[in-house]
């Protein structure tokens, strides 16, 4: 049995002290840490610089990069401040405007003695999106942005590539090594930030008040457990997760709602969501405007969604099996009650969408058909790469997340939204803060964002199987995944199957996503859109920004890998809602009178969104 938060290794002493002393120790230790394990740290950073000091070759190339980059910045900072002695260029009026000067004879003093002509950059500016604004392309701030730059790419090739260091190490040091430079970049820090200076002087100073408001609002949010300030525009019920429903079964771990039809017909075959219990499930039915469930509905379709309880210390027992049986099973049963004799489109949402193929396979196996297609977004079956998540999931990291969960019973909210800020700190924590801060500018609320800032916990059974088969052993993909006792295979799924994956996502990259494609026979179709793991997904019609490639892979057809497949998909305007609608109503039968709201057994028991999605 792989160990857990529940059983930790033990010592071969009776009454091994080990057993009592080091999980409370190793709580105490990921308490005071933030969950991450300084063992790991160190274990990374001592790899690395051995293997770097046992390499004098890469420390000579080091070197000569060290020297390559200070000579080129040392150019580019003396052309530009060459350039800042180089009078202006006339405007086409001066060129037009007679020189009464040039009427007088000149003498050799009076002709100003010529400047060096200015050569190109020795490095082009950066093209770096923290440093986009034309502010920073003025002296000295353009030096500085390209001492930054060149600075992360001598430490990108200082921490690559250096023999004998595990991959994993590797990782770990690149990451840390980008973190630390970011609390140095110029644009996080006032002095050095040209649009927060002339902002700040522009305003006397008052944009610097008010960032100090917005920053002490935030440090009593956070000691109070208070959400981020503009959440209270927002309100699950009232303008998030209303499009009309019915809560059809409520067990220990669910609620299972069915949304009231609005067209006169629907295709016989139902679709039941199964979001991530990472996730509050309204992600899918945020605002009218960007509503997959609603979208769905008004094409005509039945849907039904899992609602996730967000689970307590009561709840420490849940378990992967628990999440399979009280959830997608249930939910299957109660949708097979309410809409009898009809196949179902089953659809998967990230870690959702690792439990329906987990399911779909087990129903291969024992030769349950009652599944019409498969549809998979941003959800991994195979854990061999999984992107930068991976950064956090190792023994010694888990260690100490399994330790902590089994003295609360949880993983708490913020800590799986810590991991994923550091992932993403551009963008989650210093663009905002110098927005808030320096510049005095609340960053909007939007309905994406209110939603991510209504985190959800994980019962520790539960979160401690997740890391350990799926994460760090695998399992799934390598065929040693148990359910009711017995393996399950992915190559036993044979059903028509959509997928999604997302240009820019950190939780799981498309690539890995992709990887189904040599795992199962099944007819793939597998779409490309750009944007991250939340707003790839989020991605209604009309955004001339977006845009999708999308490529299927015939039943039983050879393997495609990304690269090839990039190379021959197609690619497509808009939004993939559109092209994913067309291939359901491809694989539906002819519209048919919409069914009834709930069934006997299964009688609406409140109004959609229900409770479970309520809890804080």
């Amino acid at each position: 049995m792989p160990r857990s938060a529940s059983n930790p290794p033990s010592s071969t002493l009776p009454n091994p002290l080990a057993d009592e002393l080091d999980p409370v120790f190793r709580a105490a230790l990921a308490r005071a840490t933030a969950s991450l394990s300084p063992m790991a740290g160190v274990l990374s950073a001592g790899d690395w610089a051995m293997h770097l000091a046992a390499s004098p070759g890469k420390c000579l190339d080091l070197l000569r990069l060290a020297q390559q980059k200070s000579d080129a910045l040392l150019r580019y900072a003396a052309e530009e401040a060459i350039a800042q002695l180089q009078p202006p260029a006339a405007t086409p009026e001066e060129k037009s405007r007679p020189d009464e000067s040039e009427k007088a004879p000149k003498s050799a003093a009076a002709v100003p003695m010529a400047l060096p002509q200015r050569h190109p950059s020795a490095k082009p500016p950066t093209q770096d999106r923290r440093f986009a604004a034309p502010e920073w392309q003025q002296w000295p701030f353009n030096v500085l942005q390209q001492s930054f730059s060149l600075t992360e790419e001598w430490w990108e090739a200082a921490t690559r590539s250096v023999w004998g260091v595990d991959k994993h190490h590797e990782d770990i040091v690149a990451f840390a090594a980008r973190q630390i430079l970011d609390v140095f970049s110029p644009g996080n820090q006032l002095l050095t930030n040209p649009v927060a200076l002339q902002r700040t002087a522009k305003e006397g100073g008052m944009n610097l008040v008010r960032g100090a408001f917005h920053a002490l609002d935030d440090w009593r949010r956070a000691l109070t457990g208070a959400p981020p300030a503009g959440t209270e525009n927002f309100a699950v019920g009232q303008n998030l997760a209303i499009t009309p429903g019915k809560v059809v079964l409520r067990n220990r771990l669910i609620e299972l709602i069915q949304y009231a039809p609005t067209t006169e017909t629907v295709h016989p075959e139902p679709i039941l969501i199964t979001p991530a219990w990472i996730m509050k499930y309204y992600i899918l039915d945020l605002s009218p405007h960007n509503s997959l469930v609603k979208y769905l509905v008004d094409h005509g379709f039945t849907v039904f969604c899992i609602s996730w309880k967000n689970p307590t210390a009561e709840d420490r027992d849940l378990s992967m099996d628990d999440y399979l049986d009280l959830g997608f099973r249930a939910a299957l049963a109660a949708v097979n009650a309410i809409v009898p004799e009809r196949k179902v489109h089953a659809v998967g949402y990230c870690l959702g969408g690792t439990l329906l193929a987990i399911a779909t396979a087990a129903m291969a196996r024992d030769g349950d058909e009652r599944l019409a297609s498969m549809t998979l977004f941003a959800a991994q079956t195979d854990f061999t790469e999984p992107g930068e998540l991976a950064l956090f999931i190792d023994e010694s990291q888990l260690s100490l997340l399994e330790a902590q969960m089994a003295m609360r019973g949880y993983l708490r909210a913020e800590q799986m939204a810590g991991a994923f800020q550091m992932l993403r700190s551009y963008d989650l924590l210093w663009s905002r803060m110098v927005n808030d801060y320096l510049l005095g500018e609340r960053t909007p609320m939007n309905d994406l964002m209110a939603w991510n800032a209504d985190g959800t916990r994980m019962p520790a059974t539960m979160h401690a199987q997740y890391l350990r088969r799926l994460f760090l052993d695998d399992d799934l993909s390598e065929g040693r995944y148990h359910v009711d006792g017995k393996p399950v295979s992915l190559g036993r799924i044979t059903l028509p199957t959509f997928m999604v994956g997302t240009e820019t996502d950190h939780v799981a990259p498309w690539r890995s996503v992709h990887k189904l494609h040599y795992l199962s026979p099944a007819e793939i179709t597998f779409v490309l859109t750009n944007g991250g793991h939340n707003a790839g997904i989020v991605n209604p019609p009309g955004n001339p920004r977006r845009h999708h490639r999308i490529l299927t892979r015939p039943a039983g057809g050879n393997y495609v890998d990304p690269d090839d497949w990039l190379a021959l998909a197609e690619l497509r305007p808009d939004s993939w809602w559109p092209s994913w609608l067309a291939w359901l109503e491809a694989h539906s039968g002819a519209p048919v009178a919409p069914p009834a709201m709930g069934s006997q057994a299964y009688p609406p028991l409140a109004d959609a969104p229900g409770t479970y999605v309520l809890q804080k």
